[in-house]
């Protein structure tokens, strides 16, 4: 009998090391393009190997057929136990057991006494996306450095609907989305013991499996009233204290515009008298407000597509406006009239999901990620409003994370790793830290990272080096969600729980 012809096999092993090799180290911009090239490599690999060996290897006949056989049975198994559930930040496919249910309980009867017209805020509350600001940067009590001997204590943790929402923080009120079965919920939950004070539904859903289920944007709290936008497009206006509806709008109808491939993300914006939402219709209706007490439509304004990204009030050349960072552009928006102040054009393609940064001098940080990097926006208005670059760089490339600012220095997760940044002109301090596509806060002088494991860390922000002080771990699983911190109140929470966290103080 003849031996075994090994060369072919040989050859395709070769093959598929030298395309790894090309791939992940000269291949696309991004550690996802490159993840997305290995996959068909991989998997025509065996398949190559597989008709090799039972066409041209002349291995005896039982050899051949049984190898083929295994091969065929472990994956008819592995389809048969397992399941996709959705893909981590880098785009690896997350795997479960296909008879793991939802841990989310139905949504039970509030206490009627549980329920209140008026509630009392507290000083460090936290009613908006990226705390009080809409920027990622909270002064409130300063934080502990020390968590071995002072550990942060868990006040209560349990299922939750999915969502890839935040928490909204106004007294003991903690305001959030989720999806349970087909209902897209608003549900309020009391801070101290995680109790459901109340609840809204509307019957809609929103689901992909590489996005996942459920709603996207974080609740928005202004005098005693809820602002949510759903995944599919509804913009609610419900009472604080007890959860009644005063109105809604579907903003896709209403501005003819449709829902992006990962739904409606952006957290609605309360200005003035106005909520402002990122519609992405056309012929004047990318950006819309409506009157925040009526919901009668009140301004539209641009034509670019909708992003991932949320309206974010700011002041640049004396003048007040909206920013937002659309499918193709970064645009400011007038607050008065919604016209079109200045638009800078941004490269599509990818999701454009973080917040532009404010800097000194009115400069404006834009970055994305799937390899475009940031660029550093100098807005002048001595004529006509416009947008100059100052330095653009590959080494902050955010693709969910937003982005904190701080002396001098820009800190954020470059596809999942910890950087920081000189602000001056882009160069890169240092980079360490693989926190996943998390988020991150900074509090006084201590930056917090929400990382996409559930683990909480703390981490002095300075040039020199990538100081780390604590960590803990606060939730299993892929977190994408923004962390709330409101006082020593930390309310973390994903696609499947929810926790809050009593944070250790300095003295």
């Amino acid at each position: 009998m003849k031996s075994i012809r090994w060369w072919p096999a040989i050859l395709i092993l070769i093959a598929a090391a030298c395309g790894l090799v090309w791939i992940w180290g000269w291949y696309g911009d991004s550690r996802q393009d490159r993840i997305v090239a290995t996959a068909p490599v991989i998997f025509g690999t065996i398949v190559l190997l597989l008709l090799w060996l039972v066409l041209f290897s002349r291995a005896r006949s039982r050899i051949r057929w049984t190898v083929l056989g295994g091969v065929v049975s472990a994956l008819v198994v592995a389809v048969g136990l397992f399941r996709i559930s959705g893909v981590t930040g880098d785009l690896l496919p997350i795997l479960e057991f296909r008879w793991k249910r939802t841990m989310a309980r139905p949504i039970e009867p509030a206490e009627p006494s549980r329920t209140t017209s008026e509630v009392k805020p507290s000083a460090f509350d936290s009613p908006q996306f990226l705390g009080p600001n809409r920027n990622a940067m909270i002064a409130g009590p300063k934080l502990s450095r020390d968590w071995a001997a002072n550990p942060p204590s868990l006040l209560w943790r349990q299922p939750i609907g999915a969502a890839w929402s935040g928490f909204a923080v106004v007294g003991d009120h903690a305001v959030t989305q989720e999806q349970r079965g087909e209902d897209e919920m608003v549900v309020c939950y009391d801070l101290n013991s995680g109790k459901v004070l109340w609840s809204h539904s509307d019957r809609t859903r929103y689901f992909t499996t590489i996005a996942g289920e459920g709603p996207r944007a974080t609740p928005t709290i202004v005098s005693n009233h809820v602002y949510t936008l759903g995944a599919t497009g509804i913009l609610n206006c419900l009472e604080l204290g007890d959860g009644k509806l005063v109105w809604s709008k579907d903003i896709i109808a209403d501005n003819q515009s449709h829902v992006p491939e990962w739904g409606l993300s952006g957290s609605p914006l309360v200005v003035d008298d106005l909520v402002v939402v990122s519609a992405g219709g056309r012929d004047g209706r990318s950006l819309v407000a409506y009157d925040r007490e009526t919901g009668r439509f009140a301004w539209g304004g641009g034509t670019d597509g909708a992003g991932y990204s949320s309206p974010y009030l700011t002041t640049l050349g004396g003048a007040r406006q909206v920013l937002i960072f659309n499918a193709h552009s970064i645009v400011a928006h007038a607050v008065d009239s919604g016209k079109a102040l200045w638009e800078y054009p941004w490269p599509g393609g990818h999701p454009h999901v973080a917040l532009p940064v404010i800097l000194p001098g009115d400069q404006v940080l834009v970055s994305s990620g799937y390899g475009t990097g940031s660029e550093l926006l100098r807005i002048q208005s001595e004529t006509n409003w416009l947008a100059r670059r100052v330095w653009k760089s590959t080494r902050l490339k955010a693709k969910f994370t937003n982005v904190v600012f701080r002396e001098g220095c820009i800190y954020g997760l470059d596809d999942g790793i910890l950087v920081c940044l000189d602000a001056s002109d882009g160069t890169l301090k240092w980079k360490e830290g693989r926190y996943g596509h998390g988020q991150v806060i900074l509090v006084n002088e201590l930056l917090l990272v929400m990382a996409e494991s559930g683990e909480v860390i703390l981490i002095q922000p300075v040039p020199e080096e990538h100081r780390k002080l604590a960590a803990f771990r606060a939730l299993n699983g892929k977190t994408w969600n923004p962390p709330a911190l409101a006082g020593e109140f930390l309310l973390v929470r994903n696609d499947k729980e929810a926790a809050c966290y009593r944070m250790p103080l300095s003295k």
